[in-house]
């Protein structure tokens, strides 16, 4: 194996709680970066030590406000011009990513523009958990790295003990999803088919399949208000199950999202760091995954497959 070139790791200002995670995990420290701000809120990122000739790995998640991105664009800009030699893009959570096709005319598809955006500042690689749809991959026109939420959900999953467990899918676009984990967990599946007035405002949802005295775990990439997980847990429990729990990679956990959680009839939400809550709620169990993604970073930097970190490998 030839020599390899050195690796840094930086991360954007929204998500250094999880990027200096990844970073002890991987066996270093965060590299010296700083976000100045003009006095009318202009982002001027640079990085205070050198990047000449290395592997950089640049952290930062897309969630509103759009700063996000922005700053994210402006780093790879950045390392670009102070000459790194391979500039990867590590988005835990990739925004937009809901924007993934036309639905109704005239609107954007907002995952494929910042596709482009991130080709044209000059990024050779993408790395992402749980994309909101597995073929927005296809946007891209360098690799991506995948990696999968079922690593750290399905573990923790099983040490529940849950006695007749059931996967449920909040709705018919997540079936897949949801059959990944029962697949994993040797059980069997149902789905919930819900009906949408408006983005947010679900009209009707019905469940397919029978959940009588199970203990029921749903399973989605994000949630945003926590409408249709509260609803469908409420569905569920009505028609006889015993337990409802769920699953949600992303906490965007936007307008009353927390006080929907807290007066659910959810058992308990478990979530990831992708995203930080901004406030505490004992409903909600967050596993972490810097250390799956500081495993990547070193398979990356190694030239190895990243197959390993799947569960369906492991």
């Amino acid at each position: 194996m030839g020599s390899f070139n050195t690796v840094k790791i930086f991360s954007g200002s929204q998500s250094e709680y999880l990027a200096k995670d990844i970073a002890r995990f991987f066996g270093k420290d965060l590299g010296g970066y700083t976000l100045r701000k003009f006095s009318d809120g202009e982002l001027s990122p640079s990085f205070e030590e050198s990047v000449r000739g290395c592997d950089v790995f640049l952290i930062q998640s897309t969630f509103p406000p759009a700063d996000n991105l922005l700053e994210l664009l402006l780093m790879v800009d950045a390392a670009r011009r102070a000459s790194a030699h391979y500039v990867t893009v590590v988005i835990p959570y990739f925004g937009f990513a809901r924007q993934d096709r036309k639905d109704k005319p005239r609107v954007a598809i907002a995952a494929k523009l910042v596709a482009n955006l991130l080709s044209a500042s000059g990024v050779d690689r993408l790395m992402t958990i749980d994309l909101h749809a597995g073929q927005i991959q296809g946007f891209f026109d360098f690799p991506v790295d995948h990696l999968e939420g079922t690593t750290v959900f399905v573990p923790y999953i099983k040490s529940l003990k849950l006695e007749n467990l059931l996967i449920a899918s909040p709705d018919v676009g997540g079936a897949a999803r949801a059959r990944n984990f029962a697949k994993f967990l040797n059980v069997d599946m149902v789905l919930c088919d819900k009906h949408r007035k408006r983005a947010n405002e679900i009209a009707s949802m019905q469940v397919i399949g029978d959940v009588e005295g199970a203990d029921v775990v749903l399973v989605d990439d994000l949630i945003d208000t926590g409408g249709t997980i509260c609803k469908a847990a409420e569905i569920i429990l009505d028609k006889g199950a015993r337990t409802v729990r769920a699953i949600c990679t992303h906490p965007v956990m936007s307008g009353k999202a927390h006080d929907n959680i807290a007066n659910s009839v959810l058992e308990e939400l478990i979530v990831t760091d992708t995203i930080p809550l901004q406030r505490e709620n004992p409903k909600i169990k967050v596993l972490s995954v810097a250390e799956l993604f500081a495993k990547a970073i070193g398979r990356i930097r190694d030239h190895e497959s990243i197959s390993s970190l799947f569960i369906n490998n492991q």
